[in-house]
């Protein structure tokens, strides 16, 4: 098990939560969008989410700013969070906007308020598990879409409940987080995603 564990933080990296949550999301609502549409807002958010973020970790990385991908240093995660955060503004602007995709929007707006207190917190040398502000997130909002849509989906949402934990203990045992690290990121992860529902649930 031990051997396993790690796996899920690899699976489950915040880097990939806004493309699983945006997957969730066009899955979920079928009446609307097309395929083609479908295809276009998931490979924006991917582009914007995943290829963007990866492409500034390799030239952080090679002039000596980031050593891992887990950037597991306080000081090594202000500047990946403050390009996620000028990245979701881009998307909420441009792209994921409240007229169109309002359940998504509010999805990513909630992303870019944890981002800005995880960011934040640093300065109080507080370092919060992103791994685990993103896939409480990520929780919230399919159980919230789910409600919202009528759509069955316990295993889905069992299978993610299920995920917070395994990622919490993957985070422990690659020696990443302590538990207060680990509740730190729940908390950043779920509240703003818990407050904003209050705007379009």
């Amino acid at each position: 098990m031990k051997k396993i564990l790690p796996i899920f933080s690899y699976i489950f990296h915040p880097i990939f939560i806004p493309a699983m949550a945006t997957l969730f999301y066009l899955f979920f609502n079928t009446t609307i969008f097309g395929t083609e549409e479908k295809l276009f807002v998931f490979f924006q958010v991917t582009i914007i989410t995943v290829i963007i973020p990866l492409l500034f970790f390799l030239i952080l990385r090679a002039v000596g700013k980031i050593d891992s991908i887990m950037v597991a240093e306080v000081t090594q995660r202000k500047i990946p969070l403050i390009l996620q955060c000028f990245l979701i503004i881009i998307l909420v602007r441009k792209s994921i906007t409240i007229q169109r995709y309002p359940e998504l929007h509010f999805f990513f707006l909630g992303a870019l308020l944890s981002t800005i207190l995880a960011l934040l917190s640093l300065f109080g040398n507080i370092k919060a598990s992103l791994h685990m502000m993103a896939i409480s997130a990520l929780t919230v909002f399919v159980i919230a879409i789910s409600l919202h849509f009528q759509f069955q989906n316990t295993f889905i949402i069992a299978f993610l409940i299920l995920a917070n934990g395994l990622v919490a203990s993957s985070r422990i045992e690659m020696n990443a987080h302590t538990n207060k690290e680990l509740v730190i990121g729940f908390i950043l992860g779920s509240i703003p995603q818990l407050l904003l529902l209050f705007l379009w649930l």
